[in-house]
C-alpha cells in the first residue's frame, strides 16, 4: 500500500484530540489515546504525509499494553490549520523547533509522573532521533518502526543506484508545484516544498539538516544515548536493516532490540504501510522492550 492509497491525508478531522498551538502560531490537534493507569507515554510521529488518524489501531493496540499514545500531527495535514502551496512553505526547521517541541510539552502535561518515550514510522522515527538531539532529557527510550535514514548508499542492490535521480526529481517537482503532489505520484502528500529540499539533503548526503536551523543535527545526534527498540517488515523496501542501522550510527545506542516481522506474524502483508491497520503485533514487540533489560 502506498502511503496515498486510502489515507488522504489532506482531509481535514472532525475536532477528535488535544488542542495544541506551536510557537510560530501554527494549531492542529494531538490525538490522545490513554488508559487509565498507564505505564509509560509515548509521543508518535508519522510517517511523511500521514495524518494522524491513521494510527489510531495502533494508539488502541498500545493502549492494550498499558501505553498512553499520543500522535503527532504533521503540519500541513490532517487537523493542521496549514496547507502547503506557493505562498505557505515550511521545512525541517519549523517542524523541530516548533511543532515537536509543542507535541513533547503537551504530553509531558497530560501524562506526568511516567516515563516518556518518543517514536515515529518512517520518517517519523527520524525525526523523533533528531529531536532527542535537540532535547536530550526528553526520552531515554526511542521506538522506531519501519525506519531508518534515506541515505541512498545505505539501501541494498540494486534499486539503490536509482535513488538518487527520485532524491532530485522530488524537491524539483515541489518546487514547480508549489507543493509536492504525494497523493497523485504515490509518494508522500501534499509536502512543502522546504521540507522536500531538506529530506532530500539527508537522502543525498547522509546529513540531517534544516535551512536556517541555529543547531546542527548532526553534531545534535552524535550527542544521543538512548535506548532502541526498532520493528522491520520482512518485505519493506523503504526501510530496509541498512538503512536502520545507519541512522543508528548516529547516536549511541545504549540499548538494541530489533524484530523484523513477517506477514504470517502480522496478519497482514509485510511492508511499509499495512501493519498499522493490523498493529497488535507491532504494539506488542515494542511494549515487550518495557520489561526487557537492554541488550
Amino acid at each position: 500500500m502506498k502511503s496515498s492509497d486510502a489515507l488522504d491525508p489532506e482531509r481535514p478531522d472532525e475536532g477528535d484530540g488535544l488542542p495544541v498551538e506551536a510557537g510560530d502560531g501554527h494549531r492542529y490537534r494531538l490525538l490522545v489515546r490513554q488508559p487509565e493507569r498507564p505505564v509509560a507515554s509515548l509521543l508518535w510521529i508519522p510517517a511523511l504525509g500521514v495524518a494522524a488518524r491513521h494510527y489510531l489501531p495502533f494508539a488502541e493496540a498500545l493502549n492494550r499494553c498499558g501505553v498512553a499514545v499520543f500522535v503527532h500531527e504533521w503540519r500541513g495535514h490532517g487537523s493542521s490549520d496549514r496547507r502547503a502551496g506557493h505562498d505557505s512553505d515550511w521545512g525541517y526547521r519549523e517542524l523541530l523547533d516548533h511543532d515537536l517541541p509543542a507535541s513533547l510539552a503537551a504530553m509531558h502535561a497530560r501524562a506526568p509522573g511516567v516515563p516518556h518515550i518518543l517514536g515515529g514510522h518512517s520518517l517519523g522515527g527520524q525525526l523523533a532521533a533528531c529531536l532527542l538531539g535537540l532535547v536530550p532529557d526528553a526520552s531515554s527510550r526511542l521506538w522506531l518502526v519501519a525506519s531508518g535514514a534515506p541515505y541512498w548508499p545505505a539501501f541494498p542492490r540494486p534499486r539503490r543506484w536509482l535513488l538518487p535521480l527520485a532524491y532530485r526529481f522530488l524537491p524539483w517537482l515541489a518546487d514547480r508545484r508549489g507543493a509536492l503532489p504525494g497523493r497523485a505520484i504515490g509518494f508522500g502528500g501534499k509536502e512543502a516544498r522546504s521540507v522536500m529540499r531538506d529530506w532530500s539533503r539527508t537522502a543525498l548526503s547522509g546529513r540531517y539538516a534544516g535551512a536556517g536551523m541555529s543547531r546542527d543535527l548532526e553534531t545534535a545526534l552524535s550527542a544521543v544515548a538512548v535506548d532502541v527498540d526498532a520493528v522491520l517488515f520482512a518485505d519493506d523496501w523503504l526501510a530496509p536493516r541498512s538503512s536502520l542501522d545507519f541512522l543508528l550510527g548516529k547516536m549511541h545506542t545504549t540499548g538494541l532490540r530489533c524484530r523484523t516481522l513477517d506477514a504470517s506474524t502480522l496478519g497482514t502483508r509485510a511492508d511499509h504501510f499495512a501493519w498499522m491497520q493490523r498493529s497488535d503485533a507491532v504494539a506488542r514487540a515494542l511494549a515487550a522492550g518495557l520489561d526487557q533489560p537492554s541488550a
